[in-house]
């Protein structure tokens, strides 16, 4: 007997007829779309693991910085090897600053968000860390004078002179601040503590930041342990205002300040061009002999009444977020 549908055809007799013994068109699947091994590896929830992150820009860094200072002292340019030792540090900026760049842009953060937004240069942060840095160095060379153990001298350069090594310096170590600070408190700060927390990323790379200055001659430990401090008190001052820029002040007006303006050596280096024939003496643990006024017992004073003072001018901390496509600030 013919089999019919409602309609009384015969279903065979049409193709277009669905099957009534089928369970309809097989279901379309979409296809899994997993991220892949090495996106897994390498990018966590808010951007590039921070593991991977410090290990690329540490070699980036090195890589660079080899390049770029051998470049900056391949010409003599004269004057005692002052101006290579000037190209040399910016040298070493550019080196620490395009791997963050590249970074930032792989990591998809503003670039400000490591602590140096250039539109702030020469701003409020900036000068008043400035006037701190000198105003300390001040204090701690006239506590050694009033030990005994610091003498002014008189004045050795004189006329133009003064100012085109005041202005020298002044470059010179504003170079070295923008470097320093932002090495190891910019892109490495920013990124070490996404993974273990602010302050165990500060101190830690302060810790780095003492053990560097190993490298200078007639560097000692009390030395060492006084740039540590120093480290970590800057490290107050990033965590407390956002910015590298109060740090980049004080560190460049402090050493601008110790060997120019008070000519005394600076972490073991004494540099020519400077203001005074002025003398350290006394015991080693007072003057800081050959490392200068870092290596006294004093300076670790002079650190703790600025931590002091800026802990209670700057008391509340900046609201930490991750910086990921937004405003600069700091994580946890």
């Amino acid at each position: 007997m013919t089999n019919l549908d409602t309609k009384g055809q015969d279903p065979a007799a049409n193709p277009e007829s669905p099957n009534p013994k089928s369970h309809g068109p097989a279901p379309q699947f979409a296809v899994a779309s997993a991220p892949s091994y090495a996106r897994t590896l390498f990018l966590g929830p808010d951007g590039l693991r921070f593991g991977w992150g410090l290990a690329f820009y540490a070699v980036g860094f090195l890589i660079l910085q080899r390049l770029l200072v051998d470049l900056a002292w391949s010409h003599d340019w004269g004057a005692s090897g002052l101006w290579s030792s000037m190209l040399a540090e910016f040298a070493s900026l550019l080196a620490a600053i395009i791997p963050s760049v590249v970074l930032a842009r792989v990591e998809q953060r503003r670039w400000s968000a490591y602590g140096l937004p250039p539109s702030s240069l020469g701003g409020r942060l900036f000068c008043v860390g400035s006037l701190w840095g000198f105003a300390s160095i001040t204090i701690l060379i006239f506590a050694l004078s009033g030990f005994h153990a610091f003498s002014f001298g008189h004045v050795v350069l004189h006329g133009l002179r003064i100012w085109k090594f005041a202005a020298f310096w002044g470059v010179f170590f504003l170079l070295v601040g923008l470097f320093e600070e932002f090495l190891l408190r910019g892109y490495s700060q920013f990124t070490l503590a996404r993974g273990i927390g602010f302050w165990p990323a500060a101190l830690g790379l302060s810790c780095a930041f003492g053990l560097i200055h190993l490298k200078n001659e007639q560097e000692h430990w009390p030395g060492v342990l006084a740039a540590a401090c120093i480290g970590l008190f800057f490290c107050l001052t990033l965590r407390r205002t956002g910015s590298l820029w109060f740090a980049v002040g004080f560190h460049a007006s402090w050493d601008w300040g110790e060997t120019f303006f008070y000519s005394v050596p600076d972490s073991g280096m004494t540099s020519p061009g400077h203001l005074l024939s002025s003398t350290l003496h006394g015991p080693t643990w007072l003057s800081g002999g050959g490392v200068g006024p870092e290596g006294s017992v004093l300076c670790f004073v002079v650190i703790a009444l600025a931590w002091t003072l800026f802990a209670k001018v700057h008391r509340a901390p900046l609201k930490p977020t991750s910086g990921l496509n937004g405003p600069p600030s700091l994580p946890t």
